[in-house]
């Protein structure tokens, strides 16, 4: 076959490729598929990802440092510094000075904000439902729970996201 060499061909079909079962890869494979679909929603509603990842991190929590809003949103700094600039514009929110150390800014969002994105994120927890349906309440629970406790011991790794590179 064209474009097939040899260790192609001697690979049977009941051998799984490394990614088909490397977490990681599941993961990014999950995320980008299911995420992607909301992606669509939250477009048509006039907002970019980066900008819905934004409004739907600080929608009911305290002000939260760019640093954290980064790790949070999956975003480089920079990035997230050109959407909030954006975003603040448009008054959907406000940095503060962070009282105890002025080398950080914290972000809230503002009312304005919090009325946009609050349609968005009863559709996204009904996208969620939908996708966790037929897995069944206690499955979808602790496939969660599990993946907050990654989170949890992982996020304090100093890991730089290489990106891509295209």
């Amino acid at each position: 076959m064209p474009g097939c060499n040899n260790s192609d061909m001697s690979r049977t079909d009941t051998e799984d490729r490394f990614v088909d079962d490397y977490l990681p890869a599941l993961l990014a494979q999950a995320s980008h598929l299911i995420s992607g679909e909301f992606h669509r929603i939250a477009k048509a509603k006039g907002f970019t990802v980066s900008e819905w990842r934004v409004l739907a991190s600080l929608a009911g929590s305290e002000p939260t440092s760019i640093g954290r809003l980064a790790k949070i949103t999956v975003t480089k700094q920079p990035t997230v510094t050109r959407v909030l600039d954006r975003m603040e514009a448009r008054g959907q929110v406000k940095r503060i000075a962070d009282e105890n150390d002025r080398r950080v800014t914290l972000v809230a969002i503002t009312a304005t904000g919090s009325r946009l994105v609050a349609s968005l994120i009863k559709q996204a927890r009904e996208h969620e439902r939908r996708v966790l349906e037929p897995f069944g309440l206690a499955r979808a629970a602790e496939l969660k729970e599990t993946l907050k406790q990654m989170i949890e011991m992982y996020q304090g790794a100093d890991v730089e996201d290489a990106g891509d590179d295209d």
